[in-house]
């Protein structure tokens, strides 16, 4: 219960957010969504006069319907041939009293009738509204969709019927496709109205935007609740639920985290007799927890095949993401009065200022004085009805941010694979993101299954500091030790990420170590000089094949004293095409073999640590050849 009662707080702590409509970073709106509401994907808007009576319609398009809707316990979690009607938006079938007359088929009990009841119990109630007034009025006069159709927004058949599905027989009727069968996914009669009040002298809020509406619904419909009980989340003796929200994920999500109607199953089945003997959760918190996840998920969630990887502060609810690389979590958390890192410099060290970005949003929580806790979930589903809690941890902020400042700090390497909007390479020093991880590992068509495991695998790592699995650090060394089967720019991004995973556990300097002799370290280096010497005598001849070293570097990593043998002697020529500029790579050779044992120069399969003698050695050769391009371009070193 501890999960739903730091959802709970958070909601009481941003209740000030309560219905306001913002935009996440990906320009798609979400809302704190108010007790006694959910939301719905709306197809056409009603306009009515203040008098009740019919104004206009619209087709609202695509993306844009989404409304933010009343809705009663057995309406939130309608299914099937259920009769349950939300109390003021709803589908064509519930809110046209002459959808029988044109065509509509009812299975059992008449949605109509039901839903035009409860909508007059609200209007009775000392909680009415006076919009939700009008429409009642208008509703009541069971005409909705002959003005629909007068208004040419739903249309019949030559029988006068609604049509259920488009067909190119309808063409000789109609000038073109009607709007309606371009956003409605069904017919016609699966079309959901939303209502709006026109007046000519008065500007007034959208009615699935008043907060007024909002709070005439949840206090209407919170005197209908039934007996009070004991709340397991809040200690609290009110009104119980045993029906909990769905659409957690998104508007179409159909699976829930708490539910107990499988009485012939195996839910509970053996070890009570009644849901109520598991547990109890009051409507009030289960409304507040459920509404505060999915505001949350909207807002700052990754979501990857479903799986949802959700951190947040009960009180502050931007917290900085343990899935982001070291690039994001700077640009996104550094507020110094300093001119921040320019992205046109070179291989910044984004590790460095992330210590600081992190320390100083530290910082700002300690001066609001609060007990904030960092929660930490991962959330996916098995099957289209149930959503299951795969990882959860409540986290001190202070041991949440040092595991992330700890994380940034080991696992770093320079990495050039990002860009900029304008297409611009971005270089930085740094952590790769969780996901950048997963394909190093399996690579960029890997099927996300894999990935989202992969990526919650490694949440441990980054939050409590484990060692990252041997299995994934593995898979990278071996897909960067394999040049020729993947494209230049993915191999460079491999091999970079692979470093980062290699040195969270050894911790080298990305520069070359002249001290280094171990013999992995060593052979790497034998190899970068051995490519970028064959690499630049290919520019020079304007050939873009791959350098041998590339090519043998799986052979060299399984047999590196064999396999260099073969490189080294196909470096001959291209000495002798270099004649005195050979003398730079053939001292640099002479002087890492120098630093071998004898007994260590042979056969035995190198270790990941080739990677980053590589790595190195080849960051520090082409570092020198720009330098010495600049100097002879009469610019300073």
């Amino acid at each position: 219960m501890s999960l739903f009662l730091s959802l709970y707080q958070t909601y009481k702590q941003n209740s000030s957010q309560v219905g306001e409509r913002k935009l996440n970073r990906f320009e798609k709106e979400y809302t704190l969504i108010p007790v006694g509401h959910t939301t719905q994907t709306a197809h056409i808007e009603v306009l009515v006069t203040e008098d009740g009576e019919f104004y206009s319609a619209e087709i609202i398009p695509k993306g844009n319907g989404n409304t933010l809707i009343p809705a009663t316990e057995k309406s939130s979690s309608r299914s099937g041939s259920l009769v349950a009607p939300y109390p003021l938006h709803d589908k064509l079938s519930y809110v046209a009293g002459d959808y029988v007359k044109y065509g509509g088929v009812i299975k059992k009990e008449e949605p109509y009738s039901a839903y035009i009841a409860q909508l007059e119990e609200w209007v009775s109630s000392p909680y009415n509204h006076w919009m939700v007034n009008s429409i009642f009025k208008y509703l009541k006069k069971g005409r909705l969709i002959e003005d629909l159709v007068n208004e040419k927004k739903l249309h019949l058949d030559s029988e006068g019927k609604l049509i259920t599905s488009w067909d190119k027989k309808y063409e000789e009727l109609f000038e073109g496709k009607p709007d309606i069968f371009s956003v409605v996914a069904g017919g016609q009669e699966g079309a959901f109205i939303r209502f709006n009040v026109h007046s000519p002298t008065k500007v007034l809020s959208k009615v699935w935007q008043s907060k007024e509406v909002f709070d005439s619904f949840t206090s209407f419909y919170n005197q209908s609740l039934g007996d009070e009980d004991l709340c397991y989340v809040s200690s609290e003796w009110i009104p119980k639920t045993n029906r909990h929200a769905n659409k957690i994920r998104n508007a179409g999500d159909k699976a829930k985290l708490i539910s107990d109607n499988d009485k012939s199953g195996f839910t509970y089945r053996g070890r009570f007799r009644e849901s109520d003997q598991v547990a109890t959760i009051g409507y009030d918190v289960s409304q507040k927890a459920h509404n505060a996840l999915k505001w949350l998920i909207n807002r700052q969630a990754k979501i990857v095949d479903g799986r949802v990887f959700l951190v947040w502060g009960n009180q502050v609810p931007e917290v900085p993401d343990p899935t982001s690389d070291s690039f994001d979590i700077y640009e996104e958390w550094d507020e110094s009065p300093e001119e921040p890192i320019q992205v046109a410099n070179t291989h910044q060290n984004y590790a460095t200022e992330v210590k600081k970005a992190l320390s100083g949003y530290m910082n700002r929580l300690k001066e609001l004085d609060t007990n904030e806790q960092i929660n930490i979930l991962v959330l996916d589903s098995a099957t289209t009805g149930r959503l299951a809690v795969l990882y959860y941890r409540n986290i001190q902020k202070e041991l949440y941010i040092n595991g992330l400042i700890n994380w940034h700090s080991r696992c770093k390497w320079r990495h050039s694979y990002r860009k900029t909007k304008d297409g611009n390479r971005i270089q930085f020093t740094g952590a790769p993101s969780t996901k950048d991880i997963a394909f190093a590992t399996y690579g960029p068509n890997a099927n996300e299954k894999v990935v989202k495991g992969l990526m919650e695998r490694l949440l441990p790592c980054i939050v409590d500091e484990h060692p990252i699995p041997s299995d994934i650090v593995r898979s990278a060394i071996q897909r960067a030790s394999n040049p020729v089967a993947l494209e230049n720019w993915e191999w460079e991004k491999t091999l970079s990420i692979a470093c980062a995973l290699i040195n969270s556990k050894e911790d080298y300097d990305m520069a070359v170590d002249n001290n280094n002799d171990d013999r992995s370290y060593l052979f790497g280096r034998l190899l970068a000089v051995a490519d970028v010497l064959e690499r630049n005598v290919l520019d020079s001849n304007g050939e873009k094949r791959a350098t041998n070293a590339t090519r043998y570097m799986n052979s060299f990593a399984n047999r590196p004293e064999r396999t260099w043998k073969t490189i080294q002697a196909a470096l001959q020529p291209y000495l002798a095409k270099l004649g005195k500029g050979a003398t730079r790579y053939t001292i640099i050779i002479d002087e890492i073999s120098s630093k071998f044992n004898v007994d260590d120069f042979n056969n035995r399969p190198l270790t990941g640590k080739f990677l980053l003698g590589l790595s190195s050695q080849r960051h520090d050769m082409y570092q020198k050849k720009e330098k010495v391009e600049q100097n002879e371009g009469g610019n300073e070193l």
